[in-house]
């Protein structure tokens, strides 16, 4: 499906469905709703399908269960529901199992011995759960994720924060989910993008207006791209689309430098100027010879005789020895924007400064976690905190990488690139990504909308270059489908 437009916390869902619930008039509607739409959604993903097996937790999302199996009893399917916990029902959830009964269902107590069914329903623990389960209930998830039958996930896989994205302990991994009222903000990053599966939504009628209920944030797919990338002007040169300047490759990176002004050319960039090693440059020449490099020794001897850039890229290759932290303070002080990436924000991390205007940062978790003085583990708990953390202290935009990147800066609405692939968990990628944002920004995008383009079309660029297989997929395979991407009149 494609990408909703905006996300929403769980406090945020909580009022949505306290909202939906007084429109109806009745507490019970949105699970009735809930239960017909994830009995639609079982249809289809699995016609086929005649043994269901519903596990129903103590709260709403077991009544939404109760609900779903009800129609499936109803269409003549063989329906075994179990229930788990020693709470009583209560509520709309406790009338949706009552109405299960005396349609005829049963309820049986939920072990972890599961009985063979061919689709298995999870209703254990919706946006309720933002801890990890324990005793009992980690048995039953660990019973679920081992059944053989498919899974399919009502609202949220059961132990995953649909907030954060975290899973703090174990959780069931989906084959699908049905999201119910709003997409969640936690559902398309971090540890979320291997659990859900993949997603629809059954909005249940629930109007959300935006205007009125703040976003989390906003989701990014494909056709996100035009908004940026239109087609160039008759009369454009190569003054018109900006200068990047590329710093870094210390001794043994030079290929980290490379792959940072070759994506910097392939987005668009008028002119690139690369400083790096001198031992660097002939090889890098030879593979890339648009780019006009200069060997230099470290500080400001490489800097001075630089045509004014628009933007200057540091951090691929720079190391974080007296080299690489000359060249970071001889960029700090030349009063451009910044993209900082790798070893420039190891040396921040150690050293901080201020960085200029409309600059742009782009951590991997471990990353943001030295710059935040915590760890990559702390980060990955809660990504859409930690970005919006890092862009309040260093009041600039950052993009936190990872499985559902995320775009943060001051007073705006983070935004979430819902594209990207593990095939593109390999060394050099992030080298690449700086490039590209640089020559975003060069061209005349602010910082938020140049990081936002340029992670989105990174990520986009890596999943064209993954059809052929994710494992091997190298940052090189991306820049042939980065300059398609970048003209989108010739993308087709």
């Amino acid at each position: 499906m494609p990408a909703p437009d905006f996300l929403y916390s769980i406090p945020a869902l909580r009022e949505l469905e306290a909202r939906g619930s007084a429109a109806a008039g009745d507490p019970r509607a949105l699970m009735v709703r809930a239960g017909q739409a994830a009995w639609r959604t079982a249809l289809e993903h699995w016609p086929g399908a005649r043994r269901l097996l519903v596990v129903c937790g103590p709260g709403n999302n077991g009544g939404d269960g109760f609900e779903l199996a009800r129609n499936a009893l109803r269409a003549g399917r063989q329906v075994t529901v179990l229930q788990w916990g020693s709470r009583e029902l209560a509520g709309a959830a406790a009338a949706a199992r009552a109405g299960w009964e005396q349609d005829g269902g049963e309820t049986l107590r939920a072990g972890e011995e599961l009985p063979e069914a061919d689709l298995l329903v999870d209703a254990l623990f919706g946006i309720g759960l933002s801890r990890a389960p324990e005793g009992a209930a980690e048995r039953l998830v660990r019973a679920i994720n081992r059944h053989p039958a498919p899974v399919l996930a009502l609202d949220v896989p059961s132990g995953l924060d649909a907030g954060s994205g975290h899973a703090p302990g174990v959780a069931v991994m989906a084959e699908h989910t049905v999201e119910f009222i709003a997409p969640k903000a936690g559902m398309r990053t971090g540890a979320a993008r291997d659990l859900t599966g993949s997603l629809s939504l059954a909005d249940l009628q629930v109007t959300v207006d935006p205007q009125a209920l703040s976003p989390a944030a906003e989701c990014m797919d494909a056709e996100y791209l035009r908004r940026w990338l239109g087609p160039r002007r008759r009369d454009s040169h190569k003054g018109r689309h900006g200068r990047v300047l590329c710093v870094g490759g210390d001794h043994g990176h030079g290929g980290a430098i490379m792959l940072a002004a070759e994506g910097a050319l392939r987005a668009g960039a008028g002119l690139v100027d690369v400083r790096t090693r001198p031992v660097h440059v002939g090889p890098l020449l030879a593979r890339l010879p648009e780019a006009m490099a200069r060997g230099c020794d470290g500080g400001r001897d490489g800097m001075v005789a630089l045509p004014r850039p628009d933007v200057i890229a540091i951090g691929p290759g720079l190391g974080q020895h007296e080299w690489g932290s000359g060249l970071l303070l001889a960029a700090l002080s030349a009063g451009r924007p910044l993209v900082l990436d790798a070893d420039a924000l190891n040396l921040l991390s150690v050293s901080p400064q201020v960085l200029p205007p409309g600059s742009i940062i782009t951590p991997h978790p471990g990353e943001a976690g030295r710059l935040l003085g915590s760890s990559s583990g702390d980060v990955q708990a809660d990504r859409f905190g930690a970005a919006g953390a890092l862009a309040r202290r260093l009041g600039v935009v950052v993009v936190l990488k990872g499985a559902g990147t995320l775009v943060a800066a001051p007073g705006r609405t983070t935004r979430l690139v819902d594209a990207g692939n593990p095939g593109m968990a390999v060394a050099g990628m992030g080298d690449v990504l700086t490039g590209v944002i640089a020559a975003l920004l060069a061209q005349g995008l602010d910082a938020f909308d140049a990081a936002a383009c340029g992670a989105l079309l990174h990520a986009c660029a890596g999943d064209l270059a993954a059809v052929r297989g994710e494992r091997g997929l190298l940052p090189r395979d991306l820049l042939p489908e980065l300059r398609r991407l970048a003209n989108l009149e010739h993308a087709g």
